[in-house]
């Protein structure tokens, strides 16, 4: 997984420079208003007139419509009218540019008066930091007196995200999809070498070299029978076909925690023995971003690869585009690899079921307003309209389900154009199940796609396995991920180019200096969490 640098710098902003920057100034902003955070969030007693204002975070991602802007669009003014009004609240965006969004929360955050009453992260070590030094409201009585239709809608298993030391801190966003990778084989490749599907590893393997030997494609050395990058879809997807969970279905949580899974040093041999057989892509280790391997198979050169389950499917997107380069080739969604180590079933991870952490700073007077808010998205088909824009003009109800018009006005297409990061509550289009919310997310493709992307959201969601959740930070993942994220790039590359006598003592070396590099203390943190989590 590549850290860009602006990552690198916020992970050191966080776990080195939030104390000296925000410290003193956001403990002291938290004591001084300890009163006015209560359950009751300084808000006037019930029946005054009062007008309040309620500060909400909004992602400004400088694509606004010339008629619009980040904080007065279609989408705040439908909130003012069908929310704000009626509660006698005046609903203020505040804009947060999206790449820079920690290292500005981190500056709002340190001030008592211009942080807004609602602000949120994707990153959870930023989360448990504001949590840890008591900079947060603790939302649990508010959930409980205000709450309880948005408490239904996120599930106490995703509510366990946003919890420190049992207390509830953060609200979590809820994830639409969970389902994360699937496979895909070349159907016309297979017809030509006269082989099925495969249906497990083994087979998958013999398929490989029938693709390398046979030739299907009359491509010569620009064959590659199994695509591979550096790529979270490529390269997870292999892994965890071999490694075993850590507890039932659940695993750590961190890419560069699989050297600690019992199968890892398999997964590494089997991609060991597919690049000295010439069945991978030969120069995986230089696509990071996994550019080469879907040009590659745009251009017909794969015969089987994984990829992000939505990844193909987009109108003029890489199905389209394989179709129209190579005429008369089929692409088929297929499970394949399997794992030996939990009954030959096709282990894949998927998505942890939260979003973002929706919070409330320790210093908002207008804690229970913000619950309100946040409730009142949850209501009816406030999220729906959020997300999908007016109904006969956007979008039509079939079979429950929002689909979008039609030929849709530019007018009204500008519409939703804060609507996802408006809609913070939910990480794409919830309807209330997972089965619904696949349903209207394959709506939103290509009539011919629609079909191939079911299968791959059903393979995307057999034997998933998912992350654990502590409940407390691992303060392990902040000190020593960066560098523990590049070094496990840095041991898949290096065993696999091995030449196979020298796999063994290659591997040992590697997981010796990642081990060394902060491996170890990492294993002992995660273990220890994992004992105290058992003996509750």
């Amino acid at each position: 997984m590549t850290v860009n640098v602006n990552q690198r710098v916020l992970k050191k902003a966080i776990g080195i420079g939030l104390t000296a920057v925000m410290g003193a100034t956001l403990l002291a902003g938290c004591s001084s208003d300890g009163k006015s955070n209560s359950a009751a969030g300084g808000t006037e007693a019930p029946g005054k007139a009062e007008r309040v204002t309620l500060k909400v975070e909004i992602f400004d991602r400088g694509k606004s419509p010339k008629q619009y802007t980040i904080t007065n669009n279609f989408m705040s003014q439908m909130i003012q009218k069908n929310f704000g009004d009626p509660n006698n609240i005046d609903v203020q965006f505040v804009p947060v540019q999206r790449s820079e969004e920690v290292t500005k929360l981190n500056v709002l955050m340190a001030s008592n008066s211009d942080v807004p009453d609602i602000v949120f992260t994707y990153d959870s070590s930023v989360f448990y930091r504001y949590a840890q030094q008591g900079g947060l409201t603790e939302v649990g009585p508010l959930l409980e007196e205000h709450g309880q239709t948005l408490k239904k809608f996120i599930g106490d298993e995703t509510l366990a995200f946003g919890q420190l030391d049992g207390k509830q801190f953060a609200i979590p966003g809820k994830r639409a999809i969970t389902g994360r990778y699937a496979s895909y084989i070349r159907q016309d490749w297979l017809d030509k070498v006269g082989l099925p599907v495969p249906k497990n590893t083994d087979e998958l393997y013999t398929t490989l070299k029938a693709f390398k030997e046979k030739d299907p494609g009359a491509l010569g050395t620009k064959t590659i029978p199994m695509g591979m990058s550096l790529g979270s879809a490529q390269l997870e997807t292999l892994i965890y076909s071999f490694i075993k969970p850590i507890s039932g279905d659940l695993t750590y949580s961190q890419r560069y925690e699989l050297p600690l899974h019992e199968g890892f040093k398999d997964a590494a041999q089997f991609l060991n023995k597919l690049y000295n057989e010439g069945l991978v892509s030969k120069d995986f280790s230089l696509d990071e971003d996994k550019a080469q391997v879907s040009k590659d198979i745009q251009n017909g050169n794969v015969g089987f690869f994984s990829e992000d389950v939505d990844s193909l499917f987009y109108a003029d997107g890489t199905l389209e585009n394989l179709y129209k380069n190579v005429p008369g080739s089929k692409l088929l969604p297929a499970d394949v690899l399997t794992n030996a180590k939990v009954d030959n079933k096709y282990i894949k991870s998927r998505y942890a079921s939260n979003g973002m952490y929706i919070m409330i700073p320790k210093s908002s007077k207008r804690a229970v307003e913000a619950v309100k808010y946040l409730d009142w998205m949850a209501t009816g088909n406030n999220l729906i309209d959020i997300y999908n824009g007016v109904e006969g003009e956007n979008y039509d109800m079939v079979d429950g389900i929002p689909v979008v018009k039609a030929d849709v006005s530019q007018e009204f297409q500008d519409r939703l154009f804060t609507s996802g990061d408006t809609a913070i509550i939910s990480n794409g289009k919830n309807l209330g199940d997972q089965a619904m919310n696949e349903k209207a997310w394959i709506s939103g493709f290509p009539v011919n796609n629609q079909e191939p992307l079911k299968q791959s959201i059903d393979i995307a969601n057999t034997d998933t396995v998912g992350p654990i959740v502590f409940g407390k930070p691992i303060e392990a993942e902040s000190k020593y991920g960066t560098t523990l994220s590049d070094k496990l790039n840095v041991i898949i590359v290096k065993t696999a180019m091995a030449k196979p006598d020298q796999f063994d003592a290659i591997f040992e070396q590697e997981m010796k200096d990642y081990m060394s590099l902060g491996g170890d203390k990492l294993k002992a943190e995660l273990e220890q969490a994992l004992t105290e989590i058992s003996a509750k």
